[in-house]
């Protein structure tokens, strides 16, 4: 091998060598592992950490949002701490220069302070479906047969009836008169079916019972549904609220309803059946003062429910509003629970949050608890349906809500990141920082 060849083919090998070691040496990762886009509210610090034995200077594009003491620039030993100090909502850049050469940029936003009241109330939850849910085929007796017009008109379990013969449905009974009124005059009646995404419009024929002499569609129906479950948070400025943590689910055909009407009332816990392995446990509680609605539902997401509601219930643990967390704030570590395990009495109990999973994007099951308080594992087994929608505290801020219980496992559970059950509620804090606020 020619010898110029020969020093070309090593001196290649060493640059291969010296990047595989630059890499993957501590202070290369530690600047790789700085994020590209950091979230602050106002009122808070931010602090980054590398550890590496230089000195390096940082400054802001913009000093009105970002600050570092008095001064736009700062010269800063990467071997502490890294604090950001954020000053009024925007976006601004921060640079970190090593000998005056740029070696990572940050896309800094501030938003402004958020602040709602934690729940932990026991709540009734009676919901109005939009028209009529089908949860099954019967059979009627015609003329000595047996047959379900519904499911021979495909009628499918899941679906939604919202129109009869053009006249929106409001309850059961309303699709009984005019189901009845239109087999008197032997006419079929027109349906407008949802079926998922889908708008269908159908035709089927009713039969006469030999039973009552009544016309039916051969079809089990449902329009509401009740059930308890604890509130998460109520926001004084906006008068919203949310509740739950999770999606409200027909118990029949595990399909989420679609909210036509509802409310939720104060309720009293008068029982607790503790979970054990492989069977979740359950509050038992009654609506107190049924009458009294405290709020209207108008949205039924992947994170609860959503509303308006005029104040909040009674027996309140905090009075006051408190700071939220943006789900990158949360961290592994020990946090407390609010909820009710006897009558209307809100209490504090203590849990660990074990794992927490970064999520860029609105997604269920964003951290993983385990309950740790003795009084409350020896009360309840740990998490119990009923309890979900329990808020979350973590240093004093509300950071999110509880969700499911592990069957296995009933000490342990998901919940989900409060930022989400805002952006549900209409309270969206990335629009917040251009000055406005969302409800719908």
């Amino acid at each position: 091998m020619p010898l110029k060849k020969y020093v070309k083919t090593w001196f290649g090998y060493l640059l291969i060598v010296l990047a595989l070691f630059t890499f993957s040496s501590t202070p290369f990762q530690q600047f790789a592992s700085f994020p590209e886009k950091l979230r602050i509210f106002q009122g808070s610090l931010a602090q980054l950490s590398l550890t590496v034995p230089v000195t390096a200077t940082i400054e802001t594009s913009n000093p009105d949002v970002v600050a570092f003491g008095n001064s736009a620039a700062k010269t800063v030993d990467l071997e502490k701490p890294l604090t950001i100090e954020p000053r009024h909502p925007g976006e601004a850049k921060v640079m970190l220069k090593i000998a005056s050469i740029p070696v990572k940029t940050v896309n800094v936003e501030v938003l402004p302070e958020l602040k709602v009241i934690p729940g932990g109330q026991s709540i009734g939850v009676q919901l109005q479906t939009v028209g009529v849910l089908v949860v099954g085929h019967h059979l009627v007796e015609n003329k000595g047969k047996k047959i379900s017009p519904g499911e021979i008109a495909n009628i499918k379990v899941g679906d939604m009836i919202v129109r009869v013969n053009g006249v929106y449905i409001n309850d059961m009974d309303d699709v009984g008169r005019l189901v009845n009124e239109a087999g008197k005059k032997g006419q079929p009646v027109q349906l407008e079916v949802l079926r998922g995404k889908e708008k269908l419009q159908m035709e089927l024929t009713p039969a006469l019972d030999d039973n009552d002499k009544s016309y039916r569609m051969g079809l089990y129906i449902r329009d509401s549904a009740a059930g308890v479950g604890t509130m998460t948070f109520y926001d004084p400025k906006s008068q919203r609220y949310g509740a739950l943590g999770h999606v409200i689910s027909d118990i029949d055909t595990g399909k989420p309803i679609t909210v036509g009407d509802g409310h939720v009332v104060q309720s009293s816990v008068t029982s607790i059946e503790p979970g054990k392995s492989g069977t979740p446990g359950e509050k038992f509680a009654t609506f107190k003062n049924e009458r009294v609605k405290l709020g209207n539902i108008e949205k039924n997401t992947p994170f609860g429910i959503f509303g308006n509601m005029k104040k909040m219930p009674d027996n309140n643990l905090a009075t006051k509003p408190v700071p939220v967390a943006l789900s990158e704030q949360v961290k592994p570590g020990p946090a407390e629970i609010y909820t009710v395990i006897n009558g209307t009495t809100v209490e504090k109990f203590k849990i660990e949050i074990v794992n927490t999973v970064s999520q860029k994007f609105p997604a269920t099951k964003g951290l993983i608890l385990r309950v740790t308080d003795p009084r409350l594992l020896n009360k309840t087994g740990g998490i119990v349906q009923g309890m979900s929608g329990s808020p979350i505290i973590q240093n004093g801020r509300l950071v999110g809500a509880v969700t499911h219980v592990f069957v296995n496992d009933p000490k342990s559970g998901y919940g989900t990141y409060i930022e989400w059950m805002l952006r549900d509620a209409g309270i969206d804090i990335r629009s917040q920082s251009k000055g406005k606020l969302k409800a719908s």
